[in-house]
């Protein structure tokens, strides 16, 4: 694997990944397509319910409830409340850690 730079930006969509999936596992590009579909889909109905993404080697997915409180609006400066609500969050593993370091 080459090390990235950091003036090189790789991105990485559902399409490339699906594209590359057909053609490491011999698949058609519709078929890979529908698997990446799949797993992202049963991710964030995992998450939806409030449950926990476990990737082993990768990191760990999991819901967070952010509290109600109050915040400044930069236009006007003046003070409003912001509603409670659940934020989905990411910790890397130590395996992909190490990788980028």
């Amino acid at each position: 694997m080459a090390k990235v730079t950091k003036q090189e930006k790789v991105v990485k969509t559902k399409k490339v990944l699906s594209e590359e999936l057909a053609q490491e596992l011999g698949l058609t590009k519709k078929d890979s397509l529908e698997v990446v579909n799949f797993v992202f889909d049963q991710m964030s109905e995992t998450l939806k319910k409030g449950g926990t993404v476990d990737i082993n080697g990768f990191g760990k997915f999991t819901v967070k409830k952010r509290e109600a409180r109050t915040g400044i609006n930069p236009k006007t400066k003046e003070k409003i409340k912001i509603k409670a609500t659940h934020v989905p969050t990411f910790k890397a593993s130590k395996t992909l850690k190490e990788l980028v370091k």
